[in-house]
């Protein structure tokens, strides 16, 4: 699976990033640090971050660039929640032990609206997500998901929109109804990571970017990891690779499948025209189980993404691949152009749910499955926490558990894709 770069993929986001994205250091040393995280996507980023205000000595290795993979070019909706929902969550913890996940969630909700301020860099945050239903039978789903936010976890932010009134919200006749999230919002990904980044140098972090981790040695105290051209030896190890961990750690990388997933931007729109669509200018996913998800940047374009893969590789041809999906839900954009189409791959678990976790000194991030923005800053507080003494919430994702793909690399895509194929095919009948 893995992949090096030297530079960013052409996306929308690094098309219209501001200025020069920063570019940093190889290693070409050999260091000691308190801890190192391998990784520099919102997993490691969060979790460096936290750790280095705490005055801890920190390194970051990135094997190509800071949020070269997902972290950099996901679909910048900032959801509530993770892909699995709660019921998966609630059968392993308990009421109590889901509810405070969920309260976890909020607190990251409220933490990255207020964090880049804090740290003086813009992510073109947006307020607002509506999760829509485009079958009536799906509508049941909604209200349930509202009756349970209230009754289980005690969260008040959602309203349900139907009939009429849901064409004030999305300008679409393939939608039904909605579930408002007052809490959920969207924003640039890839000028959130680069803040972050920044943001961990000023408090005395180091980053280094093309510095792949080649692989791991267990000491008496601590850890020593691998560079091509140096080695950094830590007290703790945080692996936060997702969908690249690869041989790094083989038996990690088994509880996790990488699947392609890819979107597109479209031209610059008249303001009128893109203020139509999105009246409220939320964010939407609908409640498909392959969904389709879209927004409207701030320089006018819509953003339309819900296409994946897990047999291998991504379309030729990603804008002719995700048009004609774009204008069943938009017909009022036919033969829009469409300035860029890019994809890459999010790491999936077997139950959708998050897999973080801990053995001696050894953390890691991963799972999170497509639906990454705010679960990566709630499972990096665990992570982080449970580094400075306070193990209580990365007690509850131990607690979850995520088994291996059944049948080793060469089965695990095909099966995902056989099942992934009758739950799209339901999605149709």
């Amino acid at each position: 699976m893995f992949m090096h770069s030297s530079g960013h993929l052409a996306t929308y986001y690094a098309g219209c990033y501001p200025g020069t994205i920063p570019q940093r250091p190889r290693l070409e040393a050999s260091l000691d640090c308190d801890v190192l995280i391998i990784g520099g996507g919102f997993s490691g980023l969060h979790c460096a971050l936290r750790l280095a205000q705490s005055g801890k000595r920190v390194i970051v290795l990135e094997a190509s660039r800071v949020a070269w993979a997902a972290s950099g070019r996901n679909g910048g909706q900032a959801l509530l929640g993770w892909s699995c929902d709660m019921p998966p969550l609630e059968k392993a913890l308990g009421l109590q032990g889901a509810r405070q996940l969920w309260d976890s969630m909020c607190w990251a909700a409220d933490e990255l609206r207020e964090l880049p301020a804090r740290h003086g860099f813009e992510v073109d945050y947006r307020v607002g997500s509506l999760w829509a239903a485009v079958l009536p039978r799906r509508v049941a789903q909604l209200r349930d998901a509202q009756h349970e936010a209230v009754h289980k976890w005690g969260y008040r932010d959602l309203r349900l929109i139907e009939g009429a009134e849901l064409r004030e919200w999305i300008d679409s006749p393939r939608y039904v109804a909605a579930l408002h999230d007052a809490r959920g919002a969207h924003l640039d990904p890839l000028k959130l990571a680069q803040g972050l980044a920044t943001a961990i140098e000023a408090a005395g972090g180091r980053i280094f970017e093309q510095s792949r981790a080649l692989a791991y040695e267990t000491l008496a105290e601590g850890y020593r990891v691998r560079t091509p051209q140096g080695e950094v030896r830590a007290d703790v190890l945080v692996l936060a690779c997702n969908a690249y961990l690869d041989d790094l750690d083989p038996a990690l990388s088994q509880r996790v499948l990488p699947v392609g997933s890819y979107q597109v931007a479209t031209a610059v729109l008249d303001p009128q025209l893109a203020r139509s669509l999105l009246p409220h200018d939320s964010c939407v996913i609908d409640n498909q189980f392959v969904p389709d998800y879209f927004r409207v940047t701030p320089d006018n374009r819509l953003l339309f993404g819900g296409g994946c893969t897990y047999l291998g590789g991504l379309p030729k041809d990603v804008p002719a691949a995700t048009r004609p999906y774009l204008e069943r839900v938009f017909p009022q954009l036919k033969g829009v152009a469409i300035d860029y189409g890019w994809g890459g791959h999010i790491d999936v678990t077997m139950k959708r749910t998050p897999d973080v976790g801990r053995q001696g000194q050894r953390y890691w991030l991963q799972g999170f499955s497509g639906h990454g923005v705010l679960p990566t800053l709630a499972a990096a507080r665990a992570v982080s926490d449970a580094i400075l003494g306070d193990e209580q919430l990365l007690a509850l994702y131990q607690r979850i558990g995520n088994p291996r793909f059944p049948g080793g690399a060469w089965l695990a895509a095909p099966m995902e894709a056989a099942g992934k194929a009758w739950y799209r095919l339901r999605d149709y009948l």
